[in-house]
């Protein structure tokens, strides 16, 4: 979908869009959303950021997603200019000027990171939020001592976008997601988060985000997917918290996953991308992990599978692990 696409349906008379899930966990569903809910979103976000007409956007993620429309939508509704380049892994290679406001996912900033010229443009962006992904221990230290404010965002498609930030650089850095003015939280029995957001969801959302409320209960963080959850054994792996222990250790992309075993039920894979020693592998998780989160599988593939914003593909990396051998 071109921008000019995007306005003409904005601009046709229907009170609803259409916009399709991630993927990051299944099929891409589609869901009708209304025009009304994306600007009253917009409007927060703005207003959060102290976004002013007249600042300039960058729109560089497709318009397929609920990100890159959203994008545009707030340029509108703050009376913003919008400049738009192709989405591509170096949005800023092209671009010579500034930016008061930008939405990226973790691998654009990481990627733009690499280059003296990219990382100068990305340190002056005004108000980065960063999104579509999680954002390694890595990537957040590089981002920690910018000059201006750089933030991660919590949300999904069904909540229009983000519904919570919490600052990465500068003193008011956090490892919580502050959520927006008009906005509930709480957990479930599952320790799930429950989000009541009536602006932009016309009903409660029970996520599937297994969270933890900081200690004053105003903000909280996420410690992974409860779908995401190995049960080995009777011990329960969250796939995320392997990742981040791993992380910083793994030289290859990586990606963890379960398959199912006749010894435990379920147990612990590693898909890795190939050319590597397997032996180094199983090295670093024997030292970096406990006994029982220690991948029993370890499976190279020629690419790890990845949605179209670039999410890791949870269910088809099940799928790979199951039908490919060890």
């Amino acid at each position: 979908m071109t921008l000019r696409d995007f306005l003409d349906e904005w601009n046709n008379g229907n009170d609803c869009v259409l916009v399709h899930t991630s993927g990051s966990t299944g099929t891409p569903k589609p869901l009708w959303v209304e025009k009304s809910r994306m600007a009253a979103s917009a409007r927060t976000t703005c207003d959060f950021l102290s976004l002013q007409p007249g600042d300039v956007a960058l729109l560089c993620m497709p318009l397929d997603f609920i990100a890159g429309k959203m994008m545009v939508v707030r340029a509108l509704e703050r009376n913003m200019q919008l400049v738009d380049v192709t989405p591509s892994g170096h949005p800023l290679a092209t671009l010579s000027r500034h930016i008061d406001f930008a939405a990226m996912v973790p691998m654009q900033v990481s990627n733009s990171l690499q280059s003296r010229v990219e990382r100068e443009r990305l340190m002056d962006i005004r108000h980065l939020i960063i999104g579509g992904g999680a954002i390694d221990e890595a990537l957040e230290k590089e981002l920690r001592h910018f000059p201006h404010a750089v933030w991660s965002t919590y949300g999904m498609t069904e909540t229009l976008s983000h519904i919570a930030l919490r600052r990465l650089n500068g003193p008011e850095a956090s490892g919580y997601y502050t959520p927006f003015s008009g906005v509930e939280v709480s957990l479930n029995a599952d320790g799930c988060l429950v989000i009541d957001a009536p602006l932009v969801c016309k009903s409660t959302l029970v996520t599937h985000d297994v969270a933890q409320f900081s200690p004053d209960g105003r903000s909280f963080r996420i410690i992974g997917r409860i779908d995401n959850v190995i049960c080995s054994g009777g011990i329960k792996v969250q796939i995320e918290e392997v990742e981040r222990l791993l992380m910083p250790h793994i030289p290859v992309p990586f990606m963890i996953t379960k398959r199912k075993d006749a010894k435990f039920g379920e147990a612990v894979a590693m898909l890795f991308e190939a050319a590597t020693d397997e032996t180094l592998l199983k090295s670093i998780c024997e030292e970096q992990l406990p006994k029982y989160w220690q991948p029993r599988y370890y499976i190279p593939v020629d690419r790890l599978p990845m949605t179209g914003t670039g999410k890791p593909a949870r269910h088809e990396a099940e799928i790979m692990a199951g039908r490919l051998p060890c």
